[in-house]
């Protein structure tokens, strides 16, 4: 029992939660993150304008991104500055100019964003400590409402029309009332219909991935704007299949390709037929038409009907859920035929949020989540086409 208190009592206290999981590395990668995503704010503001808002009164467009060394009290940042064409000055980052106020807010918001959930007066006292900075209360509530405000208006941005859509989810541990959890991180990518490339339109946490929340995290998608996609491409998951038949039931759904090959597995008998059941699905998959790889299919149905039975039944019926893809142009088939895109999305924040440890609940997630998803879109939506528009 003293055991367990003491454990309890090391991960909660933010003083220990930061020293365990490294100042000297974590912090400025915090600072980095945060910096990237104040910046793009603040250009929207130069802007007068969010890079899908239409107004009569923009300043220009967003024009990519930068990388730019900074040293600050952290240690040295590398950070992605963004750029502009078309308005009447260039956008120049306030927190860049030379003076303490924008490092004063760098700090603060670092120690915000680590101790999310923990009540204000100790963060006063992390600040005091970590900084040697005299913080009140009141100004790190007002911080914390000004960070969830500008983070949740982008997660409920109008989104364009939407070609291709690709879901996927991840789990992150978390602390709920004294127990820790696994805590789903769903995440979307879409692809444009009018220029064909990508962006992040959506990211939600839930205690599950049960059929509710991707339902909600759907409606919530649709009603943003994206219309009915021509392709959704997610793993097999049943709270994914559920949701995707009452909200998009008349989009065809492409069953992750890469998932299908992994779940093969359990069904193979012996450890020796393993790769050659992992070469034959993947002729499946890598046939020029959906007539070949339907004829492959059946062959390979008849093939382990004997040897591995409960494998030729599997393949039988989940296969032919990975053969959608075959009805899109040829061209649009390799980016779309797993959910790949957005498993590399979630290596990233997992790499990116790993300094923060446990979390203290699932606001804290979603708010690392937000910000490096903010910025990861941004490059992609100022890049070049992921999938070209042409049928």
């Amino acid at each position: 029992m003293t055991r367990h208190h003491k454990q309890n009592t090391q991960t909660e206290d933010p003083i220990n939660l930061l020293l365990e999981h490294g100042l000297a590395e974590g912090l400025p990668q915090i600072a980095e993150m945060l910096m990237n995503t104040a910046m793009l704010i603040e250009r929207s503001a130069h802007l007068r304008a969010d890079p899908y808002e239409r107004s009569e009164g923009r300043n220009g467009y967003a024009n990519g991104l930068k990388d730019r060394s900074f040293q600050s009290t952290v240690g040295p940042l590398a950070l992605r500055v963004p750029q502009t064409r078309e308005s009447d000055e260039p956008y120049r980052p306030s927190m860049l100019e030379s003076g303490s106020r924008s490092d004063r807010s760098l700090k603060v918001a670092i120690a915000e964003m680590y101790l999310q959930g923990v009540s204000t007066r100790r963060v006063t006292k992390v600040m005091q400590k970590l900084c040697g900075l005299s913080v009140s209360s009141t100004q790190v509530s007002r911080l914390t409402a000004e960070l969830d405000e500008t983070f949740d208006l982008w997660r409920k941005r109008p989104l364009p029309e939407i070609a291709h859509l690709i879901i996927d989810a991840t789990y992150i541990k978390v602390r709920i009332g004294g127990s820790v959890r696994d805590c789903a991180l769903f995440t979307a990518i879409g692809v444009r219909r009018d220029n064909g490339k990508r962006m992040v339109i959506g990211v939600s946490a839930a205690l599950s991935e049960a059929e509710v929340h991707w339902r909600a995290f759907l409606v919530s998608l649709k009603e943003r704007g994206i219309g009915i996609p021509d392709s959704v491409t997610s793993d097999a998951h049943e709270g994914i299949r559920a949701a995707l038949k009452a909200v998009f039931n008349a989009t065809p759904w492409q069953r992750c390709q890469f998932h299908l090959q992994q779940n093969a597995q359990a069904y193979v008998p012996k450890l020796d037929m393993k790769k050659s059941v992992a070469a034959d699905i993947r002729s499946i998959f890598n046939a020029s038409t959906l007539a070949h790889a339907e004829q492959q299919l059946d062959i390979l149905i008849d093939k382990y009907s004997k040897s591995a039975p409960e494998l030729s039944n599997w393949m039988q019926t989940a296969i032919p859920e990975g053969l959608e893809v075959f009805n899109l142009p040829e061209h649009k088939r390799g980016r779309l035929r797993t959910s790949n895109a957005c498993e590399n999305l979630n290596t990233q924040i997992k790499r990116r949020t790993k300094v923060a440890g446990l979390f203290p609940n699932t606001d804290s997630i979603l708010r690392l989540s937000t910000a490096i998803l903010m910025e990861i879109s941004e490059e992609w939506e100022t890049g070049k086409a992921y999938i070209s528009t042409q049928n």
